[in-house]
């Protein structure tokens, strides 16, 4: 039951995310705000901030995160949130790849933590706080995960191969990230033309609608940020990935046997 505890809380992360992006699509198109996500999206922060902290403390409890490795989530998140500053072709915040070696090296699940957090911390910095907040959290903390559960294949190409697997991982997920992230504001948009998604389309239709907005307002843009993430792995990954696999390996708990005390 200990170990279910975390996982359950992981699950309904994924089930929150998933619900918060798509729930517009179900309900009918004059029931839904003028500006996106207007009166709900505190109520998703609040979500998955409280999943978060759950998470946290669950595996401190259950022994597989410490103090150590909490405060090494907070450095890491507050770098990520800094690097965001970093204005590169594409919008490509620096905070993108750094997520993706973290992630990679800690494990799925500390990706997951560390892309939302990092995603809190850089929109205090920078002062992007708006309802579009939530989604960015749960896309980046997507991405993170992902990075995780995608490197025990990567690392069975040698240490040059992970690094062009994961360089190969972040340009796939430079469009990814920009097509999820068109979903928090894409249902709310007025009109009824071929980039508009109304009630009644159909997947098909839908899919079809999605595309044509997708290609007109986010490829090129997305395009540069995704080679901007490959570039950015593959001149850090090899310094950075084995350094943050070292820190997360002294961070690994230690079972010690010790002989039975003798009877007095």
């Amino acid at each position: 039951m200990t170990r279910a505890r975390p996982a359950l809380v992981y699950v309904l992360v994924a089930v929150v995310g998933v619900a918060a992006f798509l729930y517009p699509f179900w309900i009918p198109a004059e029931a839904l705000p003028a500006r996106a996500h207007a009166a709900d999206a505190p109520l998703w922060a609040a979500l998955v901030g409280g999943l978060v902290v759950a998470a946290i403390t669950l595996e401190v409890r259950r022994g597989t995160m410490n103090g150590a490795t909490v405060a090494v989530l907070g450095v890491l998140s507050a770098a990520s949130g800094l690097l965001r500053l970093v204005d590169l072709p594409g919008n490509n915040a620096g905070i993108f790849f750094l997520v993706v070696l973290a992630g990679a090296a800690f494990g799925a699940r500390f990706g997951l933590l560390l892309g939302v957090s990092a995603m809190a911390v850089s929109a205090v910095v920078t002062g992007g706080i708006g309802p579009w907040l939530p989604f960015q959290m749960l896309a980046l903390g997507a991405m993170g995960a992902g990075a995780g559960a995608f490197d025990p294949v990567a690392r069975r190409l040698g240490r040059r191969g992970e690094v062009v697997a994961l360089a190969a991982y972040g340009w796939v997920w430079g469009f990814a990230y920009g097509a999820v992230m068109n979903l928090w504001s894409w249902p709310f948009l007025p009109g009824d033309g071929p980039t508009q998604w109304r009630p009644g389309l159909g997947l098909t239709r839908t899919l079809e609608h999605y595309w044509a907005y997708y290609v007109a307002t986010s490829f090129a843009w997305d395009a540069a940020g995704a080679l901007g993430n490959a570039v950015l792995i593959l001149v850090t990954g090899g310094a950075l990935l084995p350094t943050l696999r070292r820190v997360a390996h002294r961070l690994e708990p230690v079972v010690e046997l010790a002989p039975p005390a003798p009877v007095a």
